[in-house]
Protein backbone atom coordinates (compact mmCIF):
# COMPACT_ATOMS: atom_id res chain seq x y z
CA UNK A 1 0.00 0.00 0.00
CA UNK A 2 1.36 3.36 -1.01
CA UNK A 3 1.19 6.12 1.59
CA UNK A 4 -0.66 9.24 0.48
CA UNK A 5 1.61 12.15 -0.42
CA UNK A 6 2.35 14.62 2.32
CA UNK A 7 0.89 18.01 1.46
CA UNK A 8 3.45 20.73 0.93
CA UNK A 9 3.81 23.28 3.66
CA UNK A 10 3.47 26.85 2.57
CA UNK A 11 5.56 28.98 4.94
CA UNK A 12 5.62 32.69 4.74
CA UNK A 13 8.77 34.64 5.39
CA UNK A 14 8.84 36.46 8.74
CA UNK A 15 7.99 40.12 8.52
CA UNK A 16 9.59 42.88 10.46
CA UNK A 17 7.38 44.20 13.22
CA UNK A 18 6.22 47.73 12.61
CA UNK A 19 6.21 50.08 15.57
CA UNK A 20 5.10 53.32 14.00
CA UNK A 21 6.84 56.66 14.54
CA UNK A 22 7.54 55.80 18.21
CA UNK A 23 8.30 52.36 19.64
CA UNK A 24 5.93 52.63 22.58
CA UNK A 25 6.14 48.90 23.29
CA UNK A 26 9.92 49.05 23.58
CA UNK A 27 9.82 52.16 25.75
CA UNK A 28 7.29 50.60 28.09
CA UNK A 29 9.33 47.40 28.36
CA UNK A 30 12.49 49.33 29.24
CA UNK A 31 10.62 51.57 31.66
CA UNK A 32 9.00 48.57 33.35
CA UNK A 33 12.38 46.85 33.68
CA UNK A 34 13.88 49.87 35.39
CA UNK A 35 10.93 50.25 37.74
CA UNK A 36 11.19 46.60 38.78
CA UNK A 37 14.89 47.14 39.42
CA UNK A 38 14.04 50.17 41.57
CA UNK A 39 11.43 48.24 43.58
CA UNK A 40 13.95 45.48 44.21
CA UNK A 41 16.09 47.96 46.14
CA UNK A 42 13.28 50.21 47.36
CA UNK A 43 14.39 49.87 50.98
CA UNK A 44 17.73 51.57 50.45
CA UNK A 45 16.48 53.79 47.61
CA UNK A 46 13.66 55.34 49.67
CA UNK A 47 14.37 54.69 53.34
CA UNK A 48 17.96 55.95 53.12
CA UNK A 49 17.15 59.40 51.68
CA UNK A 50 14.16 59.71 54.03
CA UNK A 51 16.32 59.10 57.09
CA UNK A 52 19.02 61.46 55.82
CA UNK A 53 16.44 64.18 55.21
CA UNK A 54 15.10 63.95 58.74
CA UNK A 55 18.63 64.13 60.11
CA UNK A 56 19.32 67.25 58.03
CA UNK A 57 16.14 68.86 59.36
CA UNK A 58 16.96 68.05 62.97
CA UNK A 59 20.60 69.19 62.72
CA UNK A 60 19.81 72.53 61.07
CA UNK A 61 16.94 73.16 63.49
CA UNK A 62 19.25 72.61 66.46
CA UNK A 63 22.20 74.50 64.97
CA UNK A 64 20.32 77.56 63.70
CA UNK A 65 17.53 77.77 66.25
CA UNK A 66 13.94 76.94 65.45
CA UNK A 67 12.59 80.44 66.16
CA UNK A 68 14.33 82.12 63.19
CA UNK A 69 12.43 83.26 60.09
CA UNK A 70 14.57 83.16 56.92
CA UNK A 71 11.60 84.69 55.09
CA UNK A 72 8.78 86.87 56.46
CA UNK A 73 6.09 84.63 57.92
CA UNK A 74 8.04 81.45 57.09
CA UNK A 75 9.54 79.49 59.96
CA UNK A 76 12.95 77.88 59.73
CA UNK A 77 11.44 74.40 59.43
CA UNK A 78 9.06 75.53 56.68
CA UNK A 79 11.99 77.10 54.83
CA UNK A 80 14.29 74.10 55.23
CA UNK A 81 11.84 71.30 54.43
CA UNK A 82 11.39 72.08 50.68
CA UNK A 83 15.13 72.58 50.26
CA UNK A 84 15.94 69.28 51.95
CA UNK A 85 13.37 67.47 49.83
CA UNK A 86 14.82 69.00 46.66
CA UNK A 87 18.32 68.01 47.74
CA UNK A 88 17.25 64.37 48.14
CA UNK A 89 15.14 64.53 44.97
CA UNK A 90 17.98 65.69 42.72
CA UNK A 91 20.51 63.27 44.17
CA UNK A 92 18.09 60.35 43.80
CA UNK A 93 17.39 61.25 40.16
CA UNK A 94 21.10 61.49 39.38
CA UNK A 95 21.93 58.16 41.01
CA UNK A 96 18.95 56.36 39.48
CA UNK A 97 20.12 57.30 35.97
CA UNK A 98 23.90 57.19 36.36
CA UNK A 99 24.16 53.89 38.23
CA UNK A 100 21.87 52.05 35.81
CA UNK A 101 23.73 53.23 32.70
CA UNK A 102 27.18 52.65 34.20
CA UNK A 103 26.32 49.24 35.67
CA UNK A 104 24.82 47.96 32.43
CA UNK A 105 27.86 49.26 30.54
CA UNK A 106 30.54 47.61 32.66
CA UNK A 107 28.56 44.36 32.86
CA UNK A 108 28.13 44.23 29.09
CA UNK A 109 24.32 44.43 29.24
CA UNK A 110 24.13 47.77 27.46
CA UNK A 111 24.53 45.85 24.19
CA UNK A 112 20.96 44.57 24.61
CA UNK A 113 19.74 48.17 24.68
CA UNK A 114 21.90 49.23 21.76
CA UNK A 115 20.59 46.31 19.70
CA UNK A 116 16.94 46.94 20.51
CA UNK A 117 14.73 48.44 17.79
CA UNK A 118 14.63 51.78 19.59
CA UNK A 119 16.10 55.12 18.64
CA UNK A 120 18.63 56.89 20.86
CA UNK A 121 15.98 59.47 21.70
CA UNK A 122 13.57 56.77 22.86
CA UNK A 123 16.20 55.05 25.00
CA UNK A 124 17.51 58.24 26.63
CA UNK A 125 13.99 59.54 27.18
CA UNK A 126 12.91 56.29 28.82
CA UNK A 127 15.94 56.18 31.12
CA UNK A 128 15.32 59.80 32.12
CA UNK A 129 11.60 59.25 32.76
CA UNK A 130 12.34 56.12 34.80
CA UNK A 131 14.90 57.94 36.95
CA UNK A 132 12.50 60.87 37.36
CA UNK A 133 9.69 58.53 38.45
CA UNK A 134 11.92 56.86 41.02
CA UNK A 135 13.04 60.20 42.43
CA UNK A 136 9.44 61.48 42.56
CA UNK A 137 8.41 58.41 44.57
CA UNK A 138 11.26 59.02 46.99
CA UNK A 139 10.38 62.71 47.32
CA UNK A 140 6.71 61.94 47.94
CA UNK A 141 7.63 59.65 50.81
CA UNK A 142 9.98 62.28 52.28
CA UNK A 143 7.33 65.01 52.07
CA UNK A 144 4.78 62.73 53.75
CA UNK A 145 7.20 61.99 56.61
CA UNK A 146 8.22 65.62 57.02
CA UNK A 147 4.59 66.72 57.15
CA UNK A 148 4.36 64.86 60.46
CA UNK A 149 7.04 67.08 62.02
CA UNK A 150 6.65 70.35 60.07
CA UNK A 151 3.53 72.46 59.55
CA UNK A 152 4.18 72.63 55.83
CA UNK A 153 1.81 74.87 53.84
CA UNK A 154 0.89 74.14 50.23
CA UNK A 155 0.49 77.35 48.27
CA UNK A 156 0.66 76.09 44.67
CA UNK A 157 0.48 72.29 44.20
CA UNK A 158 1.12 72.50 40.45
CA UNK A 159 4.30 74.49 41.06
CA UNK A 160 5.46 71.86 43.55
CA UNK A 161 4.87 69.01 41.10
CA UNK A 162 6.17 70.91 38.08
CA UNK A 163 9.44 72.08 39.60
CA UNK A 164 10.01 68.68 41.20
CA UNK A 165 9.57 66.91 37.87
CA UNK A 166 11.75 69.45 36.05
CA UNK A 167 14.53 69.01 38.62
CA UNK A 168 14.39 65.22 38.33
CA UNK A 169 14.66 65.40 34.54
CA UNK A 170 17.58 67.82 34.76
CA UNK A 171 19.59 65.61 37.10
CA UNK A 172 18.50 62.42 35.33
CA UNK A 173 20.02 63.71 32.09
CA UNK A 174 23.14 64.70 34.02
CA UNK A 175 23.25 61.17 35.44
CA UNK A 176 22.94 59.64 31.98
CA UNK A 177 25.86 61.76 30.75
CA UNK A 178 28.02 60.75 33.72
CA UNK A 179 27.02 57.09 33.35
CA UNK A 180 28.03 57.12 29.69
CA UNK A 181 31.32 58.94 30.20
CA UNK A 182 32.49 57.14 33.36
CA UNK A 183 34.84 54.21 32.77
CA UNK A 184 35.35 53.15 36.40
CA UNK A 185 33.46 53.51 39.66
CA UNK A 186 36.11 56.06 40.64
CA UNK A 187 34.93 58.30 37.82
CA UNK A 188 31.34 58.02 38.98
CA UNK A 189 32.29 58.80 42.58
CA UNK A 190 34.35 61.80 41.47
CA UNK A 191 31.44 63.22 39.48
CA UNK A 192 29.11 62.71 42.42
CA UNK A 193 31.52 64.27 44.93
CA UNK A 194 32.88 67.20 42.93
CA UNK A 195 29.90 67.99 40.69
CA UNK A 196 26.54 66.82 42.00
CA UNK A 197 27.02 67.47 45.70
CA UNK A 198 28.40 71.02 45.26
CA UNK A 199 25.57 71.87 42.85
CA UNK A 200 22.98 70.61 45.33
CA UNK A 201 24.56 72.00 48.50
CA UNK A 202 25.18 75.47 47.03
CA UNK A 203 21.67 75.79 45.60
CA UNK A 204 20.14 77.69 48.50
CA UNK A 205 18.45 74.57 49.81
CA UNK A 206 19.72 75.20 53.34
CA UNK A 207 20.15 78.99 53.37
CA UNK A 208 18.63 82.14 51.92
CA UNK A 209 20.72 83.40 49.03
CA UNK A 210 19.15 86.86 49.41
CA UNK A 211 20.93 87.28 52.75
CA UNK A 212 24.37 86.73 51.22
CA UNK A 213 26.54 89.69 50.13
CA UNK A 214 25.16 91.17 46.92
CA UNK A 215 28.43 90.76 45.02
CA UNK A 216 28.43 86.95 45.42
CA UNK A 217 24.74 86.22 44.95
CA UNK A 218 25.17 85.89 41.19
CA UNK A 219 27.44 82.88 41.75
CA UNK A 220 24.63 81.00 43.44
CA UNK A 221 22.00 82.19 40.99
CA UNK A 222 24.12 80.81 38.14
CA UNK A 223 23.52 77.37 39.64
CA UNK A 224 20.55 75.71 37.86
CA UNK A 225 19.63 73.88 41.06
CA UNK A 226 19.01 77.26 42.71
CA UNK A 227 16.09 77.87 40.36
CA UNK A 228 14.68 74.42 41.06
CA UNK A 229 14.84 75.01 44.82
CA UNK A 230 13.28 78.46 44.56
CA UNK A 231 10.40 77.29 42.40
CA UNK A 232 9.80 74.25 44.59
CA UNK A 233 9.89 76.33 47.78
CA UNK A 234 7.50 78.85 46.22
CA UNK A 235 4.99 76.07 45.68
CA UNK A 236 4.90 75.44 49.43
CA UNK A 237 5.41 78.87 51.01
CA UNK A 238 4.19 81.24 48.28
CA UNK A 239 7.46 83.19 48.56
CA UNK A 240 10.54 83.13 46.36
CA UNK A 241 13.71 85.13 45.86
CA UNK A 242 13.12 85.29 42.11
CA UNK A 243 10.27 84.99 39.62
CA UNK A 244 8.95 81.40 39.38
CA UNK A 245 8.36 81.97 35.67
CA UNK A 246 12.01 82.90 35.17
CA UNK A 247 13.09 79.86 37.19
CA UNK A 248 10.90 77.60 35.05
CA UNK A 249 12.32 79.03 31.84
CA UNK A 250 15.92 78.53 32.96
CA UNK A 251 15.21 74.95 34.03
CA UNK A 252 13.54 74.11 30.71
CA UNK A 253 16.52 75.53 28.83
CA UNK A 254 18.99 73.51 30.90
CA UNK A 255 16.90 70.36 30.45
CA UNK A 256 17.00 70.86 26.69
CA UNK A 257 20.78 71.34 26.74
CA UNK A 258 21.61 68.33 28.93
CA UNK A 259 19.01 66.19 27.19
CA UNK A 260 20.56 67.05 23.84
CA UNK A 261 24.04 66.16 25.07
CA UNK A 262 22.82 62.84 26.52
CA UNK A 263 21.00 61.98 23.29
CA UNK A 264 24.03 62.81 21.15
CA UNK A 265 26.40 60.72 23.28
CA UNK A 266 24.07 57.73 23.17
CA UNK A 267 23.41 58.12 19.46
CA UNK A 268 27.18 58.02 18.75
CA UNK A 269 27.66 55.10 21.13
CA UNK A 270 30.30 57.09 22.99
CA UNK A 271 32.15 54.70 25.33
CA UNK A 272 29.24 52.28 24.94
CA UNK A 273 30.24 50.31 21.87
CA UNK A 274 33.36 48.11 21.95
Amino acid sequence: MIDPPIPALHLTAPRARKFGPVNWRGMWSLYRREQLRFLRYAGESVAGPAMTSLMFLAIFQLALGGDREPMPGVSLAQFLAPGIVMFSLTHSAFEAAAVVIFHDKIEGMIGDILGAPMTALEVVGTFALSAASNAMITATVIVAIMAVFVDLPLHAPFAVAGFAFAATLLFAFLGIIVGICAERWDHFSAAETFLVFPIALLSGAFFAVAKLPADVQWLFKANPAFHAVEGFRYGFTGQAQESPALAAGILLAMIAVLGGVAWRLFAKGYKLKP
